[in-house]
């Protein structure tokens, strides 16, 4: 059983079968969450007996790291995990702030929650993806399965021990990876409370974002259940037709229905919506397609998130240019719809988080890799971190 699909009454409940006292619980789920313990023998504070037991009949880590890359500007970092049933999931970890702190592994004087320099990490929630966006990579890879509420939570505290050498800490989480979230529903809120818990990991909600296709019944259940945590809307077309041809979701929910779902969400929370756009040049980058955008939108508290497509094998499609981009934000702007042009991070390492509905990282390059690391994180300082340690041993006992 992984320790990390427990909550804190299940673990209460383990440790008095146990014969524990009561207050183990809370030693071992603060070890957990806040001194991000990935072992029973860092448990100091617990007798030998129970960190034995511990190490017998639970598992901390439910992956081992396949391999990582860095990007050439030492800003992101892609890590491909394996499951233990063989399965590959991706999380990323993207650094925003001073360019010069990406290029040296010493801590910044202001790194750490509530700096300026921001720490987003890109995570998966489910193997592969059902949804089938064309100019996604995880969507071409098909469906393999949901991730435990466990193995979503155990791709934050990997980062989270990793930026903690740093003195960092992860500033933000983004269910963009592999996956769509909403299809994944249950395990997903799981995750999402267990990060936020109070008494652990103390993550704030409106510093995660949830990104969906468009499901339209999770959406409105989603905000039934008025959790903080912020909603992203993949949309990418103004029109059914245009958006049928690179998201098969809308056969099922058109985009009408979709809007009249985030206004449910809106006028429930009273909080704004996200529309991811990936700009693919002459296909959905036009001062029309805009125009058409903002008068679907005009009655939404919302903001357009832009972003010209990451390159993926299998699309043919292309990023639009800076200047189509700039014009396809002053159009929307100018009907009174905010939108932002985001910078696109890691696209060398495949790594770009790109607004596909929860298949966000690039994962054909990965998944053919079977190197143990790679040249540019080799230990030498060169990447944004020191090799991972399971690496390190990898190469020590070969």
């Amino acid at each position: 059983m992984l320790i990390y699909d427990l909550d804190f009454p299940a673990l209460e409940s383990l440790l008095q079968k146990w014969d524990e006292p009561a207050y183990r619980a809370k030693q071992v789920w603060q070890g957990l969450y806040r001194h991000l313990y990935d072992s029973p023998d860092q448990f100091s504070n617990l007798p030998n007996s129970l960190r034995k037991r511990l190490a017998e009949e639970l598992t901390f880590t439910p992956f081992t790291v396949k391999t990582y890359l860095d990007s050439s500007d030492k800003s992101t970092r892609k890590t491909l995990f394996q499951l233990a049933d063989g399965n590959l999931i991706e999380a990323v970890l993207m650094r925003y702030g001073d360019p010069a702190d990406n290029l040296h592994p010493t801590p910044s004087p202001t790194s750490g929650r509530g700096a300026k320099e921001r720490r987003t990490l890109c995570i998966s929630t489910r193997a592969g993806c059902a949804m089938g966006c064309v100019f996604c990579a995880t969507g071409q890879m098909g469906f393999k399965r949901h991730l435990t509420s466990g193995e979503i939570v155990a791709q934050v505290m990997f980062y989270a021990r990793m930026l903690k050498e740093r003195d960092e800490a992860v500033t933000n989480i983004v269910f963009m990876g592999m996956g769509e979230p909403f299809h994944n529903y249950d395990n997903t809120m799981v995750a999402v409370d267990r990060l936020n818990d109070a008494q652990g990991f103390n993550f704030g909600a409106r510093r995660m974002t949830i990104s969906t296709v468009g499901l339209v019944p999770q959406i409105k259940r989603f905000a039934d259940e008025k959790r903080q945590v912020n909603l992203a809307i993949s949309l990418h077309a103004s029109g059914d037709d245009e958006r049928l041809a690179i998201m098969p979701v809308n056969k099922r929910y058109k985009i009408d229905e979709v809007l009249e779902a985030c206004k449910y969400y809106v006028k429930a929370t009273h909080r704004r919506v996200t529309f991811e756009w990936a700009l693919i040049n002459g296909v959905n980058d036009t001062p029309e397609v805009a125009a058409k955008l903002a008068a679907r939108l005009k009655e939404l508290l919302c903001h357009v998130n832009a972003i010209p497509l990451n390159p993926t094998t299998g699309y043919e499609g292309q990023a639009a240019s800076r200047q189509r981009a700039e014009r396809f934000k002053q159009t929307l702007e100018q009907a009174g719809i905010p939108c932002t042009i985001r910078m696109r991070r890691g696209i060398d390492i495949n790594a770009g988080v790109r607004s596909t509905g929860g298949g966000g990282i690039r994962t054909a390059r990965m998944m053919s890799m079977t190197v143990q690391g790679c040249a540019p994180c080799a230990g030498d300082g060169a990447g944004i971190f020191s090799q991972p340690a399971c690496l390190r041993a990898n190469r020590q006992s070969s």
